[in-house]
């Protein structure tokens, strides 16, 4: 059970981190200040430095939950499953859980709205891409620990990494321009486009 302790520290993190989003997607991400955010949750920047190790450390804070999520669920799939196949049940089945950790954290419209301050700023795109390949990297040694082959030496981790995680980006693309920013709208186009894979590296395209 959660001591009076724990459940204040809880608080209080989660305070910052709403308090973060709402500055970083009102009035911008370089022109929001750390101590502006403290202020705005009424405490130190002492405090604010306690729970987050800067500005891009809060702004990523939700991504950085469900990204250890699905590396986690990736690790527990069933071993007899193909790589891709446990990429792609771990992203699909543990999707209530995904959207579960984002809820909890910061309602889903701010999400989305951080979403888009994200993609529209340089340095936080940026770090978003190194963010990701890191990610990917872990990916790809879980992958080769589960096949027991060595991934500095057999591309095929990383490769299947780096399939998933370009239907991923191709999907969020898609999800961005289409208008329809329901949560549940990402994980319907990544399914219709992960069972594409096949076709898009093998198939002929050309109409007949």
């Amino acid at each position: 059970m959660e001591t009076l302790r724990e459940r204040k520290k809880r608080r209080t993190r989660e305070a910052l981190l709403r308090a973060a989003l709402e500055l970083f997607t009102t009035q911008g991400y370089e022109e929001t200040t750390v101590d502006e955010i403290a202020d705005a949750v009424d405490v130190s920047q002492r405090t604010f430095f306690r729970y987050f190790a800067g500005k891009e450390d809060v702004a990523f804070a939700v991504q950085a939950t469900t990204e250890a999520a699905f590396v986690a669920a990736v690790r527990a799939r069933p071993p007899q499953e193909a790589p891709m196949q446990a990429l792609r049940q771990a992203f699909l089945e543990g999707w209530d859980a995904i959207r579960e950790t984002v809820e909890s954290a910061v309602p889903v419209e701010l999400y989305l709205r951080m979403y888009r301050t994200i993609d529209s700023t340089p340095a936080l795109l940026a770090a978003h891409l190194r963010r990701s390949a890191a990610t990917e990297e872990t990916l790809a040694r879980v992958l080769a620990e589960r096949e027991g082959v060595d991934v500095d030496t057999d591309p095929r981790p990383r490769l299947a990494v780096a399939v998933f995680g370009g239907v991923m980006r191709v999907s969020e693309r898609h999800w961005w321009t289409s208008g329809d920013f329901r949560l549940e709208s990402i994980r319907t186009l990544t399914a219709v486009y992960l069972d594409q894979v096949g076709s898009a590296l093998t198939g002929n395209w050309r109409a007949t």
